[in-house]
């Protein structure tokens, strides 16, 4: 990358192996499951989660509202969080494409629900109530920093699910990014998970695409739902190349990410005018302030920081003065030593 890019890790480049692995994937029509490598990417990322089989889907966004779908009719209820990714940036896809209706709760600030809360928000079989049918999480919790979400506590949401007879479905955009923070095997973060749903396009490298895991059955019915959203797709094994190298090399190195952000936060922290939480920082990512007596707006240092330094950082919806920062592949130590000195020489000024 000649630029330094930390909007977010959905700006990672595919590597060099990648762009190989893609011009020499084995092909067939995958409408027809006779597409050999999106055959094996399904198959092993099923395996590494826990699971029976797996979809590959275009997005994350895609694979969430899929398994909505699959687990829940229309007039029925999904429990999830109010600053979660399938309720704050998915246009409302499960209540507007499904007819499901979220009941929503807030996010604690370690990424979680609270256990009773679920239970209360459950609805009893009432006629004048929508059936309860669904409860989601998301791991890591994107909107509060990448905060990620222990084993111990998804199973006790799990047990909740089982016990009143519902699904429970993980956003795992980037669980692969919260098994590194915890050093604990990916399949054991989402082993009560009825369905999960990881990106191979964000912190691992790869150009397109999801995957959604569940059992046989689920991964039956989530075909349909993909090919009523116009997700069937043909010779897919050119992405699906990618995302093999995704899935058993770009896993293995999340901690570099991890430290870098580290690395990064910590620097911040030492510059006039910003204010971080360091021992908030358990992934890639993280949210600075500029405080109030600061020389400059956010808009203003965005702004001479692409225009002199070519570094992009993001904004946070709601928030004026708030910037989220997220590390990847392509952010070196040395690019976090360039962004460090450049805030320091715009806001020293």
């Amino acid at each position: 990358m000649d630029i330094i890019d930390l909007r977010s890790d959905t700006v990672s480049w595919p590597t060099p192996e990648m762009r190989e692995a893609m011009a020499n994937a084995p092909v067939g029509d995958d409408v027809y499951d006779e597409d050999p490598t999106i055959n094996q990417l399904q198959q092993d990322a099923a395996d590494m989660l826990g699971k029976e089989a797996g979809l590959f889907v275009t997005s994350g966004t895609q694979g969430n509202i899929v398994a909505a779908l699959t687990h829940c009719g229309r007039g029925d209820e999904m429990i999830v969080g109010r600053e979660a990714h399938m309720f704050r940036y998915e246009q409302g896809a499960s209540s507007g494409l499904g007819g499901i209706q979220p009941n929503i709760l807030d996010v604690q600030p370690d990424g979680t629900l609270k256990l009773d809360a679920i239970k209360r928000t459950i609805r009893p079989d009432d006629q004048h109530f929508p059936r309860t049918k669904l409860i989601c999480l998301e791991n890591t919790q994107g909107t509060i920093g990448g905060i990620p979400i222990t084993a111990e506590y998804t199973a006790q949401v799990g047990e909740i699910a089982r016990a009143n007879n519902l699904k429970l479905h993980i956003d795992g955009a980037r669980i692969f990014n919260a098994a590194t923070a915890l050093n604990t095997p990916v399949k054991d973060l989402v082993a009560p998970a009825d369905s999960v749903s990881f990106c191979l396009s964000k912190g691992l490298c790869a150009p397109v695409g999801s995957i959604l895991v569940g059992s046989k059955a689920f991964i039956h019915e989530a075909h349909r739902t993909r090919k009523m959203l116009g997700g069937g797709m043909r010779q897919a094994g050119i992405l699906a190349a990618a995302g093999l190298i995704a899935l058993h090399k770009m896993t293995k190195r999340l901690q570099e990410d991890h430290d870098n952000a580290c690395l990064l936060a910590e620097g911040i922290a030492k510059i006039p005018h910003i204010n971080v939480d360091v021992s908030r920082v358990r992934t890639n990512m993280f949210f600075f302030d500029l405080a109030e007596n600061a020389p400059m707006t956010i808009a203003e240092l965005r702004a001479r920081l692409k225009d002199e330094y070519k570094i992009l950082m993001g904004g946070y919806a709601g928030m004026p003065n708030r910037v989220r920062l997220v590390t990847h592949y392509w952010i070196t130590p040395e690019k976090v030593d360039q962004t460090l000195t450049a805030l320091r020489n715009i806001l020293a000024t």
